[in-house]
């Protein structure tokens, strides 16, 4: 049986990305919360919480962008012109987070400077790459394989909207985070924020949903028309199931619970943009057979990847079955 490569490769960029967001989508929103928290004992414990993993979290970016130059070098080609500005907003901010994580931790009377850049790197890789899904969602104009658009053309307000759910998502990860991961009154606190980001994060998911189907008459039929209507159903539904397992575990004091909901949002919230997107890669535009490089290439490829994808998910798990349990408030990071 012939292999369908540019759909396994699709699959395994698809992957990447998703791994990305639920991974690094915590940690980044643990620096989002950096405002709430105003102690420093408090933010000691919260980069202790993420200290071990943050870095690895960040290699599925790095996969899911080179996978994606190589493997579908149209699509690379065509959407970053579109979303330089973002893109390039969201490697500044993780850089000067990456930075500032490590430096507060060698200065005491500057420590609140850094803390200032970590929660703005990390505010601002999350809200760029929300507005990055964003652009990509609405849509972006390719003629004869190049970009045709403008340098604002990712400004909207359905673009600004994504954003803004992405950061309070993300910021919903990293509560719920701290609740799997914390104590005592920087638990209870933390427990609060996630009630709160948790409402919001529904919401603005309920917003960017409805809105969506009307952006482009692909969507509305993938959404609405049968019978792929009936297959879109559970994703609601499923929504619905995570929303209140997130309240339920919540106002019963559960740790676990909570930040396995948050991500179940995340994972249908993927898989309901994967259902309006298949099988283009840009909306509209680029298919993924036509997008995708010649099949020798992507054979070579994936015999790197079935290598290096097991690689990661194994060292990945190891790591967080290394430093389960709760943070010991005594412990510092070196």
């Amino acid at each position: 049986m012939e292999i369908d490569l540019p759909t396994v490769w699709a699959g395994i960029i698809a992957f990447a990305v998703l791994a990305y967001v639920v991974l690094d989508g915590f940690d980044l929103g643990v620096g989002i919360l950096f405002p709430f928290f105003r102690d420093r004992h408090d933010r000691d414990i919260m980069t202790n919480s993420i200290a071990p993993v943050w870095d690895g979290n960040e290699t599925w970016l790095v996969l899911g962008g080179g996978g994606l130059m190589a493997v579908f070098p149209v699509v690379y080609a065509t959407v970053l012109p579109a979303l330089y500005m973002p893109v390039i907003l969201m490697l500044l901010g993780l850089i000067f987070r990456g930075v500032a994580f490590e430096f507060r931790w060698r200065t005491t009377r500057g420590s609140i400077w850094w803390d200032i850049g970590f929660w703005l790197g990390s505010t601002v890789a999350a809200f760029t790459q929300g507005i990055a899904l964003g652009a990509l969602v609405q849509g972006i104009e390719i003629v004869d394989r190049a970009y045709a658009g403008g340098w604002w053309d990712w400004l909207t307000p359905f673009s600004l909207i994504t954003g803004a759910a992405v950061t309070v998502g993300y910021a919903l990860l990293g509560a719920t985070w701290l609740n799997l991961k914390t104590s005592g009154d920087l638990q209870a606190r933390s427990r609060r924020i996630a009630m709160w980001t948790g409402g919001a994060t529904i919401a603005l998911i309920g917003v960017v949903s409805l809105w969506s189907p009307f952006i482009d008459q692909i969507y509305f039929e993938r959404w609405f028309g049968w019978p792929t209507a009936f297959f879109s159903a559970f994703v609601p539904m499923l929504l619905a199931v995570c929303a209140f397992a997130l309240w339920q575990g919540l106002t019963t004091d559960k740790h676990l619970q909570p930040f396995l909901a948050a991500l179940g949002l995340f994972v249908l919230s993927f898989i309901g943009i994967g259902i309006s997107f298949y099988p283009y890669m840009v909306p509209g535009a680029l298919t993924i057979e036509e997008a995708a490089a010649p099949d020798s290439s992507l054979m070579f490829l994936l015999v790197g990847a079935s290598v290096l994808v097991p690689v990661i998910l194994a060292y990945t798990g190891y790591a967080y079955w290394v430093f389960r349990g709760k943070i010991d408030p005594e412990e510092g990071y070196h």
